[in-house]
């Protein structure tokens, strides 16, 4: 199966350009968020979306510092995973869209050769040294990578957890992950539907302002 084509946004990750491509739409990011049936977190991310499709302004700015220590090293990952694969080609892409479902796209960590990606996390040590004795994907991250994977059509990513403080021996955890047909039919339809709702809060709000006019 060849991979999707679909529209690669130049802009740099974290960029004011990126941000704003991303406003409104659903993200690989937020899938659990998006695929929770129940919950305020669910409901706490439509509202988001709303709120930047009427403002205009991106609502997911705040950095903490572990956050900031990650992006940091993220490039640093890279580094590192590219040295242990080195016959593989790693592409830095931007916001990519989903080929079919409107507002929903994904910025993977980067593309490898012509079917993976690539989903970088530089954890605390604790959660990093949590990873490589569990020795597979976490399944906290299993739908960000699905939804990554639907959206730029390619089928498997590389999870990479990167974490120097721990020492050269360890500091590298990676393991790949193809999610089946219908792992990935289910996310699409979930993702649909939570797309649906946000529509119809919109339209809620809309007719809400034809009302006080």
């Amino acid at each position: 199966m060849e991979p999707t084509k679909t529209p690669i946004a130049e802009s740099i990750q974290k960029s004011p350009e990126w941000y704003e491509q991303r406003l409104g739409k659903g993200t690989a990011s937020k899938a659990n968020d998006m695929r929770s049936k129940t919950g305020v977190k669910r409901k706490n991310y439509a509202i988001r979306l709303v709120t930047e499709r009427r403002t205009k302004m991106p609502m997911d700015t705040f950095v903490s510092p572990s956050m900031e220590w990650g992006t940091e090293n993220e490039h640093f990952g890279r580094m590192a995973y590219h040295l242990r694969n080195s016959d593989s080609g790693v592409a830095e892409v931007g916001f990519i869209l989903h080929p079919t479902i409107e507002n929903f796209g994904a910025s993977p960590d980067g593309f490898v050769d012509k079917d993976g990606l690539l989903e970088i996390k530089c954890p605390n040590s604790t959660t990093h040294i949590e990873w490589l004795l569990a020795g597979k994907v976490p399944t906290t991250h299993k739908n960000q990578m699905i939804a990554q994977l639907v959206c730029t059509g390619r089928q498997w990513c590389d999870f990479v957890s990167f974490d120097p403080r721990v020492g050269a021996q360890l500091e590298l955890f990676v393991v790949r992950f193809e999610p089946t047909d219908k792992e990935r039919k289910e996310l699409e339809k979930d993702v649909t539907e939570f797309l649906s709702e946000v529509d119809e809060m919109e339209d809620q709000l809309t007719k809400l302002g034809v009302m006080n006019d």
